[in-house]
């Protein structure tokens, strides 16, 4: 496997260290914490805000007391109940084509095979943007960027996310209207999608179903409860990103371009 190179967007020539990072650095390198804690990937800034709350962030071993305070990358040191948190140096930005049967976690107490395994080596530690099934393949996005991560992911910025299920039998126009109005599941009505038919064969069928919201097993849920449970299911696209023809297994590095767009997409075009 070709490793993918990283990302040159927002990556530093230099580590931080040898920047000009020192006690004398600027107030202008200065961030909020809950942005410091976001980018690192800890938390969402909402999520970094609740830390900051609850008394378990420190900086140079004081502890944070209001959302308005700001540390300097690379001078003070950031700690999340006592654990250290550092920031990325240079950004990284991967596609992985997951195989069936791979958790999309970093480790498992189960001991099961992780997307750990297709990370490069020489990559810094990524985590995965969102999460696909055990059983189903397909687009999956690695990143160390924690802010980048959380704006995709965010519910209200409804990021597309494409879907192919082979489904027993061939959904009808009255399933494909409920598939495309919203279908009633045990925790809700789904939000409206994009559903046709891609392939009627014998007694099955390829369906094409693109999502603007995150639910577990939604895509199958979906299907069965309009009748057609799901054989195999694959996501092909997210955002403007398709998987295209990248081999199960493998990764490959995104360029700057398809970076900006998945940002436009979240944010539309802001």
């Amino acid at each position: 496997m070709t490793k993918p190179t990283k990302s040159t967007e927002a990556a530093s020539p230099l580590p931080a260290e040898s920047a000009g990072a020192g006690a004398s650095a600027s107030a202008a390198t200065a961030e909020r914490v809950q942005k410091y804690l976001s980018r690192a990937g800890v938390a969402s800034r909402r999520g970094a805000e609740e830390m900051i709350r609850a008394g378990r962030v420190t900086v140079n071993g004081q502890v944070v007391c209001t959302l308005g305070d700001k540390v300097c990358p690379g001078t003070d040191e950031v700690r999340v109940d006592g654990a250290r948190v550092d920031p990325p140096t240079a950004l990284w930005y991967l596609a992985l084509n997951k195989p069936p049967g791979v958790v999309t976690t970093l480790d498992d107490p189960q001991g099961r095979t992780t997307v750990a395994r297709f990370i490069p080596d020489g990559a810094p530690r990524l985590f995965p943007v969102g999460r696909l099934d055990y059983a189903t393949t397909g687009l999956l996005l690695l990143t160390n960027d924690g802010e980048f991560a959380h704006l995709l992911m965010h519910p209200r910025h409804h990021v597309p996310k494409v879907y192919r299920a082979e489904a027993d039998g061939v959904p009808d126009a009255e399933d494909l209207r409920m598939l495309r109005e919203g279908v009633d599941l045990d925790d809700g009505k789904t939000a409206p999608a994009e559903a046709r038919v891609v392939r009627a064969l014998s007694d099955s069928s390829v369906v094409e179903i693109t999502l603007r919201e995150g639910r577990k097993r939604q895509v199958r849920r979906m299907l069965s409860a309009v009748g057609h449970p799901v054989r195999l299911l694959t996501r092909v696209g997210y955002g403007p990103i398709a998987l295209g023809r990248l081999a199960e297994g493998s990764v490959r590095a995104l360029s700057d371009a398809e970076v900006a767009a998945l940002r436009a997409s979240a944010t539309g075009g802001r």
